[in-house]
């Protein structure tokens, strides 16, 4: 596409949706016809010249925060009242209510860990720049290589960094080896030692919380466990998992062979971390969210009010004390 060209798309767009002309009266201003003025908008919307943001209200449930806050140890939680009944839109909804509370919690001179997955991914498309002094962003979980990049944590962690003016850390490692011994060589190189080490220092950390619901496991879509893979975890009694982390409904961490090949944070140096922040939406994610929370692997929640709903009903009907989590041997 020629300067030219973009130029009178940007010229046509400009009358239309800054000046407030309607299409008739472009085309008396242009000597274009008004057919030719629709199709000149068109194709500014695909070719990016404009872009439309609806910017929906953020309304939230008190009352469904207030019974999460009664049942569970959360710092802050908040719940999206959401009239979507599309899974994708309620989490980008979600996504945007996570960005504005990330955005009053950070403070200058944090140290913050990214971990991966879509619900961070929408946080972190829906941040407004601003700077801060002195952040630095750890990615804590492993890369994607390139199935992925749009919810890879070191993608995840550039831009988060970018937003707030901040550095940020890569961990030099796949997110998944092929057994035990290659996690545990690799655990010793020195650039990886120094990022999982300096996880002990974190004063935030911004989690997923994954569920092993094939349909809606980033790990499965992402081409890293295969179905049956993910079928070994809910075998073993798992609902979900924090940065890989696996958990059953109760919060006791899963132990099996397959958990020890990934590479990441580990669940002390996670819950060691003050600040957990975990963004998730939708029924599917319910007993996920249910087992994080009672596994203390987050202490601050964004969800919707469809998740909320079942995660209260689950903690009803499993209506067990929350115990102190099994030490995974990650």
């Amino acid at each position: 596409m020629d300067r030219d060209r973009l130029d009178l798309l940007a010229q046509i767009a400009s009358m239309y949706y800054e000046e407030e002309l309607t299409q008739a009266e472009i085309a008396r201003r242009t000597g274009y016809s008004r057919s030719m003025i629709s199709r000149f908008l068109t194709e500014a919307k695909q070719l990016g010249v404009v872009e439309i943001r609806v910017h929906h209200p953020m309304a939230r449930r008190s009352d469904l925060e207030q019974a999460l806050r009664r049942d569970f140890p959360l710092k802050r939680v908040w719940v999206l009242d959401c009239h979507s009944h599309e899974y994708t839109a309620r989490l980008r909804r979600v996504g945007m209510l996570a960005a504005r509370l990330v955005e009053e919690t950070v403070t200058d001179h944090m140290t913050i860990g990214m971990s991966w997955g879509t619900g961070l991914a929408e946080m972190v498309q829906a941040l407004r720049p601003q700077a801060r002094e002195g952040i630095m962003v750890m990615q804590i979980i492993g890369s994607m290589g390139t199935a992925n990049p749009r919810i890879d944590g070191s993608e995840l962690a550039r831009q988060f960094a970018h937003s707030f003016g901040g550095r940020y850390r890569i961990l030099p490692t796949p997110l998944i080896v092929e057994d035990e011994s290659i996690r545990d060589g690799l655990r010793q190189d020195r650039r990886v030692r120094e990022v999982l080490d300096h996880a002990w220092n974190m004063d935030l950390v911004l989690v997923g919380i994954g569920t092993v619901k094939t349909a809606y496991s980033s790990l499965v879509r992402s081409g890293y466990l295969t179905p049956e893979e993910l079928g070994e975890f809910v075998q073993a009694g798992a609902v979900g998992d924090v940065c890989t982390i696996h958990f059953d409904i109760h919060g006791q961490l899963i132990d099996i062979p397959l958990q020890r090949r990934f590479m990441g944070i580990d669940y002390d140096a996670l819950v060691h971390v003050p600040l957990r922040i975990g963004i998730a939406a939708g029924q599917p994610k319910a007993a996920a969210i249910l087992g994080a929370l009672r596994a203390g692997m987050i202490n601050v929640l964004v969800t919707d009010d469809v998740a909320a709903t079942h995660v209260l009903r689950l903690a009803e009907w499993t209506g067990s004390p929350q115990p102190s989590p099994v030490k995974t041997p990650q």
